[in-house]
């Protein structure tokens, strides 16, 4: 592992030791980490930017009242020192770790960054490696399939949603033809008639209202049934306005069920967002229904789910006059699931989870014998693989799964495939799945590895020598 980072200069104070002193001296002075048997501390912990994990053991405060600010005041000033650091040199995120001698003897080792490493989650150790530079999982590439026979609902009626709208929006300031088709150019689709004629109604730009009429907006608001977006604010919600980390998207599948309304996609380049239910969620025409929708009905597309929305309406008319749909989107009850859960408390077996529409095998806790990969290996989807470490009867096995884009394994599993020449050369990107207090340097190791079969930029470390003088007598009790 290199010992030079080329992106910090040697001059930078994240390079030196004493930026790094006080978070050292919290981690070996709250003993939470101490080791009796090892004739040194080690201590590991990530700072970002924004925010930081440090495995310390924090002073409750007194009983009756809420922890404070001051009560952290410490840990805060610490990190801060360390944060003012990296931003000095254009830093977003850095993990450590540091072996503390009695004496107060310190070696410490900055790990990364690298641009094909994502950062772990609350832990110092490597998030996910992406193997090729732009890649995305498959349900962000997936596209709508077309329904030729869609239609707008009956329902429909551009006439009477303005005509409507103008009654209940008396004062409102309307867009021109000419604003109309500059959102249109801007947004590179033709806005359907019934959008048009909401906002040759109101154009909902918050400078068009008097001194901050709030009592006006929220009119607006219960006169159309959302939050209208400007119609300067209309965006496509197609799948790259849906951001989500390779570890959770990996393990969604795009299902759309033969009577549904709408299409289980992430995004779609034929939802229009117009507006938003209050608390997060985007309204949206979808011009690009399900086999059992109607062109221009109004979904709603949930903030707090990675992918799919929900039929609220069969138009934007219906929305309007406050007439929501009744329709199901549609169960697919009948078709196997596309993602399998083999665990404790789900699926009971890898046989179980096997079926020719398998896309992605999540292997949990699991009490009993390892399992074997046999019954998935002929499986023509199955492109995500995650398994909880030591539940894999022989990692070898994942050599003959040939259409795996995304494998997340625990160090031993990853070690044993690479050491047999046998990670498989399909995948766009990988996980190392450590679970404890790991050391991160076996785990970085371990992903450099990974890395440089992709001739991707490996995880530089940075080593760094100081002392912290002898620990408090109190933090050598175990």
């Amino acid at each position: 592992m290199d010992d030079q980072n080329p992106l910090w200069p040697s001059s930078a104070a994240v390079h030196d030791f004493a930026t790094w002193e006080p978070v050292l001296r919290l981690l070996r002075d709250s003993g939470v980490e101490k080791k009796t048997t090892a004739p040194s501390l080690r201590v590991a912990g990530r700072i970002g930017r924004t925010g930081w994990s440090l495995r310390l053991r924090r002073r409750l405060p007194p009983p009756g009242r809420a922890a404070q600010a001051e009560d952290m005041r410490d840990e805060t000033e610490a990190v801060r020192r360390v944060q003012r650091a990296l931003a000095a040199v254009g830093v977003d995120d850095v993990s450590f770790t540091a072996a503390i001698a009695p004496d107060g003897t310190t070696t410490l080792r900055l790990l990364g960054p690298s641009p094909a490493v994502k950062p772990g989650m609350g832990t110092p150790h490597p998030g996910v490696l992406i193997l090729v530079e732009g890649a995305v999982p498959e349900p962000w590439r997936r596209l709508p399939d077309p329904t030729p026979g869609a239609a707008p609902a009956p329902s429909a009626d551009p006439a009477l949603l303005e005509r409507t709208l103008r009654e209940r929006l008396p004062d409102a300031i309307g867009a021109t033809e000419a604003e109309i088709a500059a959102a249109e150019a801007r947004l590179g689709v033709a806005l359907p008639e019934e959008l048009k004629a909401l906002y040759r109604v109101t154009r909902s730009r918050w400078e068009d209202l008097d001194d901050d009429d709030h009592e006006a907006a929220r009119r607006a608001c219960v006169a159309v049934g959302c939050e209208l977006f400007a119609l300067d604010d209309l965006y496509i919600a197609d799948a790259s306005s849906r951001h989500c980390g390779w570890e959770f998207a990996a393990m969604e599948a795009v299902v759309t069920a033969p009577d549904a309304a709408v299409q289980g996609l992430v995004g779609s380049p034929g939802w229009i967002v117009f507006g938003d239910n209050g608390g997060g969620d985007r309204l949206a025409v979808d011009l690009t229904p399900g086999p059992r929708g109607h062109t221009g009905q109004v979904v709603i597309i949930g903030h707090e789910e990675n992918i799919g929305a929900d039929l609220v309406a069969d138009s934007l008319t219906d929305l309007v006059m406050n007439r929501r749909s009744r329709r199901g989107g549609g169960s697919g009850a009948d078709r196997p699931p596309a993602v399998a859960h083999v665990n404790i408390r789900s699926l009971p077996s890898v046989e179980a989870a096997a079926h020719p529409g398998l896309e992605v095998l999540s292997i949990g806790v699991w009490d009993a014998e390892p399992l074997s990969l046999a019954p998935v290996t002929d499986l023509p989807r199955l492109r995500t693989l995650a398994a909880y470490p030591g539940t894999l009867a022989d990692p070898l096995e994942i050599a003959a799964l040939t259409t795996l884009e995304f494998l997340a394994l625990g160090p031993e599993e990853w070690r044993v495939l690479l050491d047999a020449k046998a990670v498989p050369r399909t995948l766009s990107a990988a996980a190392i799945k450590v679970h404890g207090d790991q050391d991160p340097l076996p785990v970085v190791a371990i992903a450099n590895d990974l890395l440089a079969l992709w001739n991707r930029p490996p995880i530089l470390q940075t080593t760094l020598k100081g002392t912290l003088g002898p620990a408090p007598s109190a933090a050598r009790v175990e």
